[in-house]
């Protein structure tokens, strides 16, 4: 299984900070998103933040129709968000055997990228072009509209036949179906792809999945949001998009 990755921190909204009064969009950025997807890649969304803050991370990404995802927030706070984002996604590499295709964020997540054997041309970023790092990355400097047609007409992004990604997430957009009870909480990937991907399984033992039908409201409070600290990806919390 492929998937693109994208850091939500930076990369996204025009402004620093997705926190603020509903920043705007970065144009184009969501046509990106959704032109990989459209080629079947699965889409990773990955950020530094506590998992506290899910629910306007969620509902930014919502209305403005990103394509659907998985989503990482560090549990919690955290010393070294970009350490977590490396450990995760090097995990994500190595026992669940996805391969990263390529990767966008800010110029902070190019270490992150680079520690994972990601080649310069496989590294996005947004911003200005910067000569400290003008080898190791692909500098958006036009923006993601002028990304993306060259995407469009060029041989790198060729299409992905993976009925895997299908099953795991239904195409489609957050804003279309965008709402609590369709948040569900996975506090370790590997329980998702070992369902979906008995062969190889991502554990000897995978435990039984949470009932779809819980409220969202009942895992956080209840005894099952505590398990997102243990197991392979510490410090990690992921949620499904469907």
């Amino acid at each position: 299984m492929e998937c693109v990755v994208f850091s939500i921190d930076g990369s996204f909204a025009a402004s620093v900070s997705i926190m603020g009064s509903d920043p705007k969009v970065r144009p184009g950025a969501v046509d990106v998103v959704r032109h990989w997807q459209d080629l079947g890649y699965l889409i990773i969304y990955i950020t530094g933040r506590p998992d506290m803050q899910k629910q306007r991370v969620v509902s930014w990404l919502s209305q403005h129709n990103f394509p659907h995802g998985m989503i990482f927030f560090s549990e919690g706070l955290v010393h070294d968000p970009l350490r977590q984002k490396t450990i995760f996604l090097r995990n994500l590499m190595q026992e669940c055997h996805i391969k990263i295709n390529s990767a966008y964020g800010s110029m902070k997540d190019i270490s992150v990228y680079n520690m994972l054997g990601l080649s310069p041309s496989q590294i996005y970023i947004v911003g200005r072009p910067s000569k400290k790092y003008h080898n190791q990355c692909q500098f958006l400097s036009e923006g993601y509209a002028a990304h993306l047609s060259t995407l469009q007409f060029g041989h790198r992004a060729r299409p992905k036949k993976s009925p895997s990604v299908r099953m795991v997430l239904r195409k489609g957009s957050f804003g279309l179906s965008a709402k609590p009870d369709f948040l569900c909480k996975r506090t370790h990937l590997r329980r998702t792809m070992s369902v979906q991907q008995p062969d190889p399984p991502c554990t000897p033992n995978p435990k039984p999945e949470r009932a779809q039908s819980q409220p969202e409201t009942d895992k956080d409070h209840g005894g099952g949001g505590g398990g997102g600290g243990g197991g392979e990806y510490p410090g990690q919390v992921a949620y499904q998009i469907r």
